[in-house]
């Protein structure tokens, strides 16, 4: 089978087409050709940008037509109405990497399922305009372009990119600060459940989607089968570390937005609701499995840090320990929000 991978490269893709490539699949992939991966031999490149439209749709016009085209970075609308016009009729499949960040947040039951509200806030443009490129899609496969399969993953993380915490995602002194015994900031009171799973399990449900019938026309949540609170996902990965459990600092979600609206835009959008979705759908149709603890993923991080980049406070932003140190200071906490 023809897979042609828009992207490849990245965290979840290089688990799919070393999926892929392993079970003998011809691949290739199309990308700007800058990210270095560890993917095994045997695959195709296609070197240029999705963002330049015209090229990127006569490049397909010059391509052979691929059985199943998986989009790993379409973000906005334009991305894919561009993939539309350089794809229809002539390919059998489109699996789109969304997320779970689609639904309405907070959601009006738990476990979220694939057909819960879409409405995600227009101050979250990731979330957003992911959905826009949804609905994109579902039209076009109403009107017969092309077969399409809708994967959501939520928080996916694995070796070369460090984790998700209030302040956003990655960062090697967030690591740093775990294992030094640092104090950690949690938005609200770290109650609210989050789901976290590894690339590898998440980019084998990509692969068994391909040229699965069973999948035209579906929505599907890959996501953690090990939800856990923000305190307990701080405190597993002190226990991945052999560090102490750490002193976590709650500062309300809205307060640490107003004090560092860049680094906790997703915690307000995002990370203060719960995150429960129901994975049944993937595991009957996709085959997909939560193989990999929470805990392990963590080591595995680690280790690969530990090894090539080191864990260090080197990009540790200045406010972090500024708020801490105001926040613990404070005689009341009602002088903190007037800035007494």
């Amino acid at each position: 089978m023809r897979v042609l991978i828009i992207g490849g490269t990245g965290l979840i893709s290089t688990a799919i087409t070393r999926c892929l490539v392993e079970r003998g699949e011809d691949v290739t992939l199309y990308n700007r050709g800058q990210t270095e991966a560890d993917i095994p031999a045997g695959h195709n490149t296609i070197i240029g940008n999705r963002k330049d439209y015209a090229a990127f749709e006569a490049e397909m016009a010059g391509a052979e037509n691929f059985d199943t085209v998986i989009d790993m970075i379409g973000f906005v609308p334009a991305d894919v109405e561009s993939a539309i016009r350089a794809l229809r009729g002539r390919i059998g499949q489109f699996i789109f990497c969304s997320t779970v960040d689609v639904y309405t947040k907070p959601a009006h039951r738990y476990p979220i399922r694939e057909n819960a509200e879409r409405q995600p806030m227009p101050s979250f443009p990731y979330a957003h305009n992911k959905a826009k490129c949804e609905r994109l899609l579902e039209e076009a496969h109403e009107r017969g372009d092309f077969p399409v399969t809708i994967i959501r993953p939520a928080h996916t993380y694995g070796d070369k990119r460090g984790l998700i915490h209030s302040f956003g995602l990655g960062g090697a002194y967030y690591f740093n600060r775990i294992r030094l015994g640092k104090p950690i900031i949690t938005h609200g009171d770290g109650s609210s459940l989050w789901a976290a799973c590894h690339r590898d399990d998440v980019g084998h449900a990509f692969a068994e989607a391909v040229g699965n019938e069973q999948a035209f026309g579906k929505a599907y949540h890959t996501a953690s089968e090990e939800p856990m609170t923000w305190n307990q996902y701080h405190q597993t990965v002190a226990q991945a570390m052999n560090a102490p459990d750490p002193e976590l600092i709650h500062i309300p979600t809205d307060l640490l937005f107003e004090i560092a609206p860049k680094a906790a835009e997703w915690c307000r959008e995002n990370f203060q609701y719960n995150n429960i979705f129901d994975n049944t759908a993937a595991k009957t149709d996709l085959n997909f499995r939560y193989t990999i603890p929470f805990v392990d993923g963590v080591r595995r991080i680690v280790a690969w840090l530990d090894v090539w980049e080191g864990i260090h406070s080197k990009d540790e932003p200045p406010v972090y320990e500024e708020i801490i140190e105001r926040w613990k200071n404070l005689s009341t906490k009602e002088a903190f929000f007037w800035g007494d």
